[in-house]
């Protein structure tokens, strides 16, 4: 048996491990699957520290071919499936990707993206769902053509998530998570797993309702499973049907972002007001700012639930903060956790007394750390020194030890708890003929937190200046993914810049934001 689920194969074999909009899958059937993959990838010729992108919705398939990963000592990559095809062939390069698993959603763009020179390595395209196309492999096929005898010498695999930088193209985040050495086996991960019990039911039911390619998603559901949790699933949050979800299986826990708990608080008040929830235990929430009245009203809802965490791919769970403190101190991230230490520096790189804003770095006392694969340049900046880092953000440290958000030094844009990175965006839209300069910023969006606004100064030529902005937001559709794509364009005769040309952004953000009670 695949070491991660052989305790719940064989002591609860027939309960359900994984809920799909598709249907269901029991433990002991879950174990042989995996095996089968395990098998399948070694007969393929993947070897130990190969990496597998997995382009797939919410689905069991996402699920199995991670622990088949996991147990096969494979590198897996999670891939935003809203990518377009040159952004999916950059993830293959970059992260040496030798085999696809795809979900049939998702089949024509990746179709597009397997032409293009970058994707050359790969030799395996495993399609999920669906007829498959062009020299794809059924999902199906592949599994049910291996034996499912338990693997020999299974080894940790781990993920490779993607995160964007303030320049360029994402990169690879390579934690103590994705990095493996002979002989690592999978119970490893286990004790990964034991610290996120701490912070959830296990075992208990996951609904699941947000795209498992995100960290977050991955952490509160992946992980919670190696502790015998159980997953039910949503491929696109509804939240009349997250509702029904929790109420059918019921669901212990859930991960929400402030754009979902805005959605759930938009259904009429009869749908609301028939949802028991008994069974909810913990509403974990962040990945974004959250406006206190949404926060205010949720936990009026749900009761004293919710829990707000602070963190990112790169360093993961860096603080935590019950209902009752955030009630309590309204706008605090709260206590950092056990293994975290905090480090505020200001811009001479002096520490920061209790109550002054600095720059944020962490050190985990465990002795974790990260690098972006292939960018280490952009490591060293992340890094006060080796095992001390920041993921930009602004804040403090008060008297009682409660950590503060105050801004971010990043231009990054959180919308819809996604981060969205202005300098990708500006690439692109520096590339069209009709733009002499462009700058993208973040504004205030009451559904999203945030929303992509561009700042334009056209060509001489264009006098069209409505045509001209549909067709930018066109050209960004066509050559990123739609989610980044601005939602408005404003025009200017010149960028603010300072002496040595750098654009200054807070300028052009001070208009939409001076009537707010938040600076992010």
């Amino acid at each position: 048996m695949s070491v991660l689920m052989k305790d719940f194969a064989e002591n609860k074999g027939e309960d359900l491990a994984l809920v799909d909009d598709n249907g269901s899958i029991n433990w002991k059937d879950l174990d042989r699957r995996i095996n089968c993959l395990v098998h399948g990838f070694r007969q393929a010729g993947l070897q130990q520290g190969d990496s597998v992108a997995i382009i797939a919705g919410n689905r069991m398939e996402w699920f199995e071919t991670s622990f088949a990963c996991a147990h096969a000592g494979l590198i897996y990559v999670p891939v935003n499936w809203h990518w377009v095809a040159d952004e999916l062939a950059y993830v293959y390069e970059d992260s040496g990707c030798k085999a696809i698993m795809v979900g049939e959603r998702f089949q024509e763009e990746v179709k597009k993206s397997l032409a293009d020179p970058r994707s050359k390595n790969i030799s395996l395209v495993l399609q999920a769902g669906g007829d498959p196309i062009d020299n794809f492999v059924s999902y199906e096929d592949f599994l049910t053509s291996q034996s499912d005898e338990e693997p020999e010498d299974q080894l940790l695999g781990g993920p490779m998530f993607y995160t964007s930088g303030t320049t360029g193209r994402p990169k690879g985040v390579r934690s103590g998570l994705t990095e493996s050495g002979p002989g690592v086996t999978p119970d490893i991960m286990q004790l990964v797993a034991a610290g996120f019990a701490a912070m959830l039911p296990v075992p208990g039911v996951t609904a699941l309702c947000g795209p498992v390619y995100h960290s977050a998603q991955w952490a509160f559901s992946w992980l919670p499973m190696i502790a015998g949790s159980s997953v039910v699933m949503q491929h696109k949050f509804d939240p009349a049907g997250l509702l029904a979800l929790i109420e059918e299986h019921d669901a212990t826990n859930v991960h929400l972002v402030p754009t979902q708990f805005k959605r759930l608080l938009d259904l009429p008040e009869t749908e609301r007001s028939n949802f028991k929830g008994d069974s909810i235990q913990t509403v974990l929430h962040g990945a974004a700012p959250c406006p206190p009245k949404i926060k205010s009203q949720m936990i009026d809802w749900f009761g004293k639930k919710i829990t707000e965490y602070y963190g990112a791919t790169e360093g993961g769970i860096i603080s935590l903060i019950s209902s009752e403190e955030w009630l309590e101190r309204g706008g605090s991230l709260g206590k950092p956790l056990e293994t975290i230490e905090v480090i505020v520096v200001d811009d001479s790189g002096n520490r920061c007394a209790n109550g002054v804003e600095g720059t944020l770095y962490f050190r985990n006392l465990m002795g974790t750390d990260f690098e972006y694969h292939n960018a280490p340049e952009k490591t060293e900046a992340a890094h006060l020194e080796p095992g001390v880092f920041t993921f930009g953000d602004i804040g403090y440290l008060d008297e009682d030890g409660y950590l503060w958000l105050s801004d971010r030094k990043i231009d990054m844009i959180i919308s819809g708890g996604v981060n969205i990175y202005p300098a990708e965006i500006e690439g692109v839209l520096g590339g069209h003929p009709a733009v002499k300069d462009v700058a993208i910023i973040g504004v205030p969006d009451e559904e999203f937190g945030e929303q992509v606004k561009a700042v334009v100064v056209p060509g001489d030529s264009y006098d069209d200046l409505d045509s001209l902005a549909k067709e930018l937001v066109s050209y960004c559709r066509d050559n990123l993914a739609g989610y980044k794509a601005p939602k408005s364009i404003d025009f200017l005769d010149e960028l603010p810049r300072t002496g040595t040309g750098k654009i200054q952004k807070q300028p052009l953000r001070e208009p939409y934001w001076k009537e707010e009670d938040r600076r992010i």
